[in-house]
């Protein structure tokens, strides 16, 4: 998951600033860790201690309650109830990256992602958008190449990725749902050539940056089998204690 969080650090600065560029300065003295992050840890948490989902995403609210949450999301963390709000944002595909790393089949994968999002985005479409992502990252841990993961999720999920970024960049603007995110988010991963040049790609479509990066990271992540020395170096220098202290332990738990 350190590649989704990568994602979200590099991508912070361009959320509300978008640009059309892959050139850019990967790591602005202004990047930070987002609710993508902190959500992003609060599952691999939930996995690691066997507690639910539902409990850790609420607990790490309240730890983080200034990290860019959305309104929905943040009404339902700060209320009593337990209950999802049928909610299709990306939130859902946003913060799966641990699940495709926890689990050794697809068909567990797809349950996991499905009960992960279904706590918040229970949606069709917010589900969809997560176990989309967690099978591109399953796939592409386990040796898929990038047109056998293409050809699955389009074939599963209904998602068109035939659009080439050229095509998408000019018009696109920024989404938060998952068919109007994880689509795109997906492409850039299959244009990329390496890690760095995944999260530039997602980065260079502007709209909801930050969340783009994410889910492009987590994916480039396992298929270029890690993160850039260099770029891990400077994520852990900006996660704080309790954040990193969670990655590590679930990259020792899960080989990842």
């Amino acid at each position: 998951m350190l590649g989704a969080i990568a994602g979200d650090i590099i991508g912070s600065v361009y959320e509300f600033r978008n640009i059309k560029t892959t050139e850019f300065e990967l790591f602005s003295p202004r990047c930070t860790f987002t609710d993508d992050t902190v959500l992003t840890v609060a599952l691999a948490d939930s996995i690691l201690s066997k507690e639910p989902y539902t409990q850790k995403l609420k607990e790490y609210f309240r730890l983080y309650p200034y990290s860019g949450y959305g309104g929905n999301f943040r009404n339902w963390a700060r209320s009593s109830s337990l209950s999802p709000y049928n909610s299709f944002g990306n939130g859902s595909a946003m913060r799966v990256s641990p699940v495709a790393f926890a689990y050794d089949t697809l068909e567990t994968v797809l349950r996991a992602a499905e009960e992960s999002a279904a706590v918040t985005h229970n949606h069709p479409e917010g589900i969809k958008g997560a176990q989309s992502v967690a099978a591109a990252i399953f796939l592409a841990r386990t040796g898929s190449s990038q047109g056998d993961i293409k050809r699955y999720v389009e074939s599963t999920f209904g998602y068109d990725l035939s659009k080439s970024l050229v095509e998408i960049r000019p018009g696109y603007t920024f989404d938060e749902t998952c068919q109007g995110s994880v689509p795109q988010a997906i492409r850039a991963f299959l244009e990329s050539t390496s890690f760095e040049n995944a999260i530039r790609l997602a980065i260079s479509l502007g709209g909801d940056s930050d969340t783009l990066a994410c889910i492009t990271g987590g994916i480039a992540q396992a298929f270029y089998k890690g993160v850039p020395l260099e770029i891990e170096k400077r994520v852990s220098q900006i996660l704080d204690a309790r954040l990193l202290d969670v990655v590590v332990k679930f990259r020792q738990a899960y080989n990842c």
